[in-house]
C-alpha cells in the first residue's frame, strides 16, 4: 500500500525548489531519513542547500518538523512517516 507525504518547504528551500509544498509517494511506512533523499534525489539545487556535504545529513541545515514535531523529540532521522504525514523543512542560517 502506498500513501503520500505532504512536504512544507519555507525560505530558501521554498526558493530553490520553485513551490512551498510538495507531495511525496511513499510505502505504507519509510523512515524520514528516506524520505527526505527521495526529496533531495528530486531537485540538485536544494539538494546543495539541505544536505551537507561532508555529514549526509539535512540536520545542519535544516529544522525538521514530522506533524508539528520537531524529530529530536521523535526518533531523529530515524522517526517512522506514513500517509498523510506532514514533514515541514525549515532553513538555519548560519553567520560569522
Amino acid at each position: 500500500m502506498t500513501g503520500k507525504i505532504k512536504i512544507k518547504l519555507l525560505g530558501i528551500f521554498k526558493k530553490t525548489l520553485g513551490k512551498d509544498q510538495i507531495l511525496l509517494e511513499t510505502g505504507e511506512s519509510e523512515k524520514l531519513r528516506d524520505v527526505i533523499q527521495k526529496l533531495a534525489e528530486s531537485s540538485p539545487g536544494l539538494r546543495r542547500i539541505l544536505i551537507d556535504p561532508e555529514l549526509g545529513d539535512p540536520r545542519p541545515n535544516a529544522v525538521i518538523l514530522v506533524n508539528g514535531r520537531e524529530i529530536n523529540l521523535l526518533e531523529g532521522l530515524e522517526t517512522e512517516v506514513s500517509d498523510r504525514d506532514e514533514i515541514v523543512l525549515i532553513p538555519v542560517t548560519h553567520g560569522g
